[in-house]
């Protein structure tokens, strides 16, 4: 020591501390240094928070007289209080050094290394340096600490506690509890150190507990919350103290396995991570530990409450965090449970996308990275069985595929992941009917029985599986060996299945399907019962609203039918009817279910002539995509001479995209074209909203029947101006109504034609139409002749002799065709008899005796009559694009003189364009029917593009242009083409075409046209442009131009509205 030590000082910095572990073990809210000189003169620096890796950057320096002691000691300390501080803290090291040891590193900073805690040795970073005297040497420091039996209990307290941690003492740990008390005896409720003495204590007593020398866990728990209470958020130790919580709550779970417990502690954790800094000890004890503690022992629960839970435990686990596959994985499951209990397709769809974010994040070599594939493939599988859509079902086997792969011999899940994929191919075979897939599957299932052998306790459901592709492969091939082996199969899984398992519905359904194959082939009266009854437990062992209710109704139906086949009881088709209505109805179902179930209740009901067929077809016509069931429907009304319900059914079943574009101007195929599951998913969510709001609205006086499928009364409107003719074509039977202004409809059946034999003659007349476009324009049609002659004597001559003789309809009146099915690719208002009478003169055809008009349903047709009451002055536009650009067609020659033709025509003060003249080429797409589209030189104008627009003033459309008026082939029923769209966006009178037109021509057409149109309208005179007129006038023209035009370019032309 120099000898002018009494006249100078040292300055020492604390730089930085490292391995700073806590004996305890115990999560401090920070450390700091302590400088003691002697009993009097004791300095703390300022407490820092430790980073991840035990290490605190403190920076803090003090200048120190040494001339009252020849030595000093530093003790490092860690406290438990953010704030304020109770006591000085648990010791994490402590050393005493001689002045002259401190200088010895001259101005060099040096490690000071402390004892080990837990065989890790911390350590300080210091620079010591002797200075001068300074009159403020003390204004760095600290005031020496006050010491009181308060601080000096809680200072014995941690002492004794981190001993009984390192040497696991009881003795140490009761002083520890003893000290502890006295200090919350002394600090009562109100008592500013009440919370931090609350928190010493418990946590000591979860120490005790942990090492089980205490028992009384609950209330150390209730010490946690008392302490948790009085640190509200904001306060600087509410993460410390939501950490103690939760680690007391997770040791509560794991002695009680007490759910309560699992999941305030999630919840809790969901709190605490947030308030955690990056970097700090405590995020990342807190957010490894307790976030693992959640993934590894959280159950799944599909609650709402569960569900949400785990949402938040997913926000926790950020892009990049090591184990968010897993916590994905985890709300998947959950979700997925939700989805088979509640049958919400959103559930099912999300969870889809939260197992591929899972397979694409699990880290290569994972133990357990084959069950993330496998368990994508089963959401799949559940999506496909909702929806039907194809993809999901091949994607779904690949997934199987690789997770196989993955799972090579000898692993423990091997015999899951083959009967999985046997599952899927099951699935696939039921779709496809390929027999190689049914072979794969029992070889797959019968390789996982041998790695499932008596006694693995999942024998029972390896079993089932086998059983049912068994059973599946009897179904195809009828080998009675099958069926057998399969009943065997499956009484061993029930006999071996646990009473808790949550798919024993599906075993027992199982059995009863086999026993009820079993019963159609040995007739034994025994199997039927048994599989009644079999059924009958499966649907006891489920709640209301199980999605799987729907199979247990399927095969009970089936049974029931079976059993009528056998013993004709009419009470066993009366219950099969019954769970036919039950199944069809159900509410968790999707589309391909309920359509499914609707389809085998309509062809039970018409192959056993059941009254309930009408209602069956009333349910299933409100399926949209169950294209022949509209005319079905019609069919079974009329077989029941219930007329005017037959009409209902019709409107109701026809035109569906229509109906719903008119709700929502927007189909749902645009939604379907894009990858946008959350647009989907916002479109759904909107629906639910939508229906709860019509049923609140029909709740109300007066309008229970707002936005119902209308009745016969208000389609009726539809005939106020002449009888429309609607023509059926269903597979069982073919036949007209016709309404009329008042009265009963009028049924006319046509028994010479079939649905067959209209379909051949709709192929036909393709053929005959393109066989005459390629002949020259003088040479007769006589394909095309013949085959008008056939629709004038099969169908529209009945037809006519009703509206004459019975409806008494005057000769050039006007009436609307409103064809179904095939009947709408054929043109019925060009019905010829082309014969001659006695006196020479001709036979009248259908234009000669009425004014033909077409209607894509009677709605639109109402709709359009409303529409006109709120007319506008009329105007007019004509577009033509003859000249296309590369690749877009063929060049029309006559498109710009029709045009000109067409301005002289028509009157000239038209000019706001609520009448339209459009002529350049149509384009119908068979396969996306609204891709269909005008060709123009710069861009297409899509039937999308015409839907979106709103013209409530628009009035007449003439679209001289090809393929405008005809439909897909796919869903005929629907009328989805361009003349429709424009009916539908505003137009209430539209000139549509059959089949590709001829521009040359066409023109000859349209010149006529319009000159009748606007043959009264005279140049100075009040101007009254009638779109009604265009029905008349396009008579009065393809009479004109007989002459000049050939007959398929007359009658390509048709009416379509008022």
């Amino acid at each position: 020591m120099p000898s002018s030590s009494e006249s100078r000082y040292i300055r020492l910095e604390v730089i930085s501390g490292k391995n700073l572990r806590v004996p305890s073990d115990r999560i401090p809210a920070g450390a700091y240094v302590s400088i003691n000189v002697d009993s009097r003169r004791r300095w703390k620096l300022s407490i820092c928070v430790l980073s991840s890796d035990e290490y605190v950057a403190w920076g803090n320096a003090v200048t120190i007289s040494p001339h009252a002691s020849p030595a000093l000691s530093v003790e490092i300390r860690a406290s438990y209080e953010a704030g304020r501080m109770l006591g000085s803290g648990e010791v994490i090291g402590k050393l005493q050094m001689s002045w002259d040891k401190l200088l010895d590193h001259g101005d060099e900073p040096f490690d000071l290394s402390f004892s080990p805690v837990f065989d890790v040795h911390p350590s300080l970073m210091l620079k010591a340096a002797v200075v001068d005297a300074c009159d403020d040497q003390d204004s760095t420091l600290s005031d020496s600490l006050v010491t009181c039996k308060v601080a000096r209990d809680t200072d014995v307290g941690h002492a004794r506690f981190s001993k009984y941690v390192t040497r696991k003492r009881v003795s140490h740990l009761k002083r520890a509890v003893q000290h502890f008390r006295l200090v919350l005896d002394q600090c009562p409720v109100g008592h500013p150190d009440h919370a931090a003495a609350l928190t010493n204590l418990a946590y000591a007593r979860l120490g005790g507990c942990i090492q089980n020398h205490l028992q009384d866990i609950d209330a150390t728990t209730s010490l946690f919350h008392e302490a948790l209470a009085l640190r509200p958020q904001g306060h600087p130790d509410h993460a410390s103290s939501l950490y103690n919580l939760i680690r007391a709550l997770n040791w509560c779970y794991s002695k009680e396995s007490t759910t309560v417990h699992i999941h305030e502690s999630a919840q809790l954790c969901c709190k605490l991570l947030p308030l955690c800094l990056e970097g700090t000890y405590l995020w990342s004890v807190s957010v490894d530990s307790a976030v693992c503690y959640m993934l590894n022992n959280l159950p799944i629960d599909a609650s709402d409450e569960g569900i949400h839970l785990r949402r938040n435990i997913l926000q926790l686990c950020p892009v990049g965090y090591l184990h968010r596959h897993r916590a994905l994985h985890q709300l998947a499951q959950a979700l997925e449970i939700r989805f088979k209990q509640c049958g919400s397709i959103d559930d099912i769809d999300e969870t889809v996308q939260l197992h591929c974010e899972a397979v694409s994040l699990c880290p290569e070599g994972d133990s357990d990275c084959g069950s993330y594939p496998n368990n994508l493939a089963l959401s799949l599988v559940l999506c496909f069985d909702h929806q039907g859509k194809p993809n999901d079902l091949d994607e779904a086997i690949s997934l199987h595929e690789e997770a196989l792969h993955l799972f090579p011999v000898g692993h423990e899940s091997r015999g899951f992941s083959l009967g999985n994929l046997g599952g899927a191919l099951l699935t696939h075979f039921h779709t496809h009917s390929n027999i190689d897939d049914i072979t794969q599957a029992i070889s797959l299932h019968r390789e996982a029985l041998t790695l499932h052998p008596p006694g693995h306790p999942h024998r029972d459901t390896t079993l089932n599986n086998l059983a049912l592709a068994l059973t599946m492969r009897y179904d195809k091939l009828h080998i009675s060996k099958d069926l057998n082996e399969a009943i065997d199969w499956y009484r061993e899984s029930l006999r071996l299945m646990r009473h808790d398992y949550p798919e024993c519905h599906v075993m027992l359904y199982n059995l009863s399907a086999a026993l009820c194959s079993h019963f159609t082939h040995t007739r034994g009266n025994e199997d039927v019962e048994e599989a009644i009854h079999l059924c009958q437990e499966s649907l006891e062992a489920l709640p209301s609203l199980h999605p799987d209710r729907y199979f247990s109704y399927g095969w009970l139906q089936r049974i029931y039918t079976s059993r009528y086949m056998v013993q004709h009881n009419p009470a066993d088709l009366s219950l099969a009817v019954d769970n036919s209505r039950l199944a069809s109805g159900h509410p968790t179902q999707g589309f391909p279910n309920h359509i499914q179930a609707a389809l085998h209740w309509v062809t039970e009901a018409e192959s056993h002539q059941h009254d309930s067929a009408l209602e069956t077809y009333q349910a299933a016509t409100a399926f949209r995509g169950a294209q022949s069931l509209p005319v079905d429907a019609m069919s079974c009304a009329i077989r029941r001479d219930d007329l005017r319900r037959a009409v209902e059914l019709m409107e109701h079943g026809r035109g569906q995209h229509w109906s719903l574009a008119l709700r929502l101007r927007t189909p749902l195929e645009d939604l379907e074209s894009t990858s946008l599951k959350l647009a989907a998913t916002e479109y759904r969510r909107l629906a639910r909203q939508w229906e709860a709001a019509v049923a609140e609205i029909r709740d109300l006086q007066g309008f229970s029947w707002f936005l119902l499928p209308p009745s016969y009364d208000d389609l009726q409107v539809a005939a106020h101006q002449g009888p429309v003719i609607i023509l059926i074509a269903s597979q069982y039977s073919c036949s007209t109504i016709i309404i009329s202004t008042s009265g009963d409809p009028h049924h006319i059946p046509l028994p010479s034609v079939s649905l067959i034999e209209l379909n051949n003659l709709k192929d036909r007349f393709t053929r005959a139409i393109r066989h005459a476009s390629i002949m020259g324009p003088k040479v007769l049609r006589n394909d095309l002749i013949v085959l008008l002659r056939t629709v004038w004597d099969a169908i529209m001559l009945p037809i006519v002799n009703v509206l004459e003789n019975v409806l008494k309809l005057k000769h050039r009146s006007r009436i609307w065709l409103c064809p179904t099915a095939a009947f709408t690719s054929i043109p019925l208002h060009a019905a010829h008899p082309f014969q001659t009478k006695a006196d020479g003169s001709k036979e009248p055809c259908l234009e000669d005796l009425y004014i033909c008009s077409y209607t894509p349903t009677l709605s639109a047709l109402v709709r359009s009559r409303q529409m006109m009451k709120r007319r506008v002055t009329p105007s007019f536009a004509t577009i033509g694009q003859g000249q296309l650009g590369v690749g877009k067609g063929k060049a029309l020659l006559a498109v710009d003189s029709e045009l000109e033709l067409v301005h002289k025509l028509v009157p000239a003060t038209a000019n706001q364009n609520t009448w339209v003249h459009l002529a350049c080429h149509g384009k119908q797409d068979p396969t996306q029917p609204y891709n269909s589209h005008f060709v123009m030189k710069d861009e297409h104008l899509t039937l999308l593009n015409i839907m979106d627009r709103d013209i409530p003033h628009a009035e007449f459309a003439f679209l001289s242009a090809c393929h405008t008026a005809v439909g897909d082939e796919e869903t005929p029923n629907e009328v989805i083409h361009l003349a429709a769209g424009l009916q539908f966006s505003g137009f209430k009178s539209v000139i549509g075409t059959l089949w590709e037109v001829n521009d040359a021509v066409a023109k000859h057409v349209v010149e006529v046209f319009h000159k009748y149109m606007f043959m009264d309208l005279k140049d100075g005179a009040s101007i009254v442009m009638d779109c009604t007129r265009a029905a008349w006038a396009l008579n009065r023209a393809t009479h004109a131009v007989k002459m000049k035009v050939p007959l398929e370019q007359r009658m390509v032309f048709i009416h379509i509205g008022v």
